[in-house]
């Protein structure tokens, strides 16, 4: 179907074959106010898309895909109708096609009911897009705190900075900067593998990065079993629990450089044992220093 029939509720008689708009004219005072506030009014009115002219577009808001949501929303349409207009875009790549700004999940029910979706149409770029579609989210209460962590991650890895991602998602940076220590420290493949996970929040996310540290990352993808992601997440929780961890029993002698004897390191289980040789004072210093050197490790280690 022509792009100009589907919009023709808006430009004309329905069915009529409207003329390309004009390229507005610049205008100034009382008549340019006037012309703006016609083309807000035009952008604003709903227009009804075929289901199979729209497409994806921006980033990945869910994690789950949620079936059962899904037939819910489906159902609900299916009685009373679409009772929200989605936002949409022009493709910037094909004039007769759109793309979802917000509001997948009703493109999707409306498509297996072969209805018309009825949207707002707007000109975005990309960069306006996904704050748009920020902003959708933050006022949204359904998306977990690792989708909204998770959408955080992929706003920074398009090279939006910390201001914009703040005004999108309508939080400060000191919670983006939260959300983002969980993305920075557990694997995408692992959220991925467990899910939105809707009881989980911020520290129990933290708790298991820390117990993810040093494992293969794909056996623990493995680990993330269960029904709901709530009980994959847990399922990967209790699987890296310190005492399922593979026993560690070994020694070492300590010695300086020039073959002085220093002490000795053993491990058995989770434990490691340093027993130091008195060495003019050396214990004490490593006593006094022992959070400085501490730190200097997590600041290596990028924690």
């Amino acid at each position: 179907m022509a792009r100009k029939n589907l919009l023709g509720n808006l430009t004309g008689p329905a069915g009529a074959d409207a003329p390309a708009p004009a390229k507005p004219r610049r205008t100034t005072g009382a008549i340019g106010a006037v012309s703006q506030q016609i083309a807000d009014l035009k952008t604003r009115a709903l227009a009804e898309i075929p289901p199979e002219l729209i497409d994806d577009a921006g980033l990945k808001d869910r994690l789950d895909d949620d079936p059962e949501g899904l037939a819910a929303l489906v159902a609900s349409i299916r009685e009373y109708g679409q009772q929200v207009p989605v936002l949409l875009r022009q493709s910037p790549t094909d004039g007769n096609r759109y793309e979802i700004v917000y509001g997948r999940r009703r493109v999707a029910a409306l498509r297996e009911l072969g209805m018309p979706v009825r949207a707002m149409v707007r000109v975005l770029n990309d960069r306006d897009l996904i704050v748009a579609q920020g902003q959708e989210n933050a006022a949204r209460k359904d998306l977990t705190f690792i989708e909204k962590a998770n959408f955080a991650r992929q706003m920074v890895e398009n090279g939006f900075d910390r201001k914009v991602i703040c005004d999108a998602l309508h939080i400060d940076k000191t919670v983006i900067s939260r959300m983002l220590s969980v993305t920075d420290a557990v694997p995408y493949p692992i959220i991925m593998a467990i899910g939105a996970a809707p009881s989980v929040g911020r520290d129990r996310w933290l708790s298991l990065a820390a117990r993810i540290k040093g494992r293969p990352l794909d056996q623990i993808v493995e680990m993330a079993e269960g029904k709901t992601s709530d009980d994959r997440f847990q399922s990967v929780f209790d699987g890296l629990a310190p005492e399922k961890l593979p026993k560690r029993s070994s020694s070492k002698e300590l010695r300086a450089p020039d073959g002085t004897a220093l002490g000795e390191v053993s491990r058995k289980g989770d434990k490691t044992v340093l027993t130091l040789k008195d060495q003019d004072g050396f214990d004490d210093w490593l006593i006094q220093n022992f959070d400085r050197i501490h730190q200097e490790f997590l600041k290596n280690s990028g924690d």
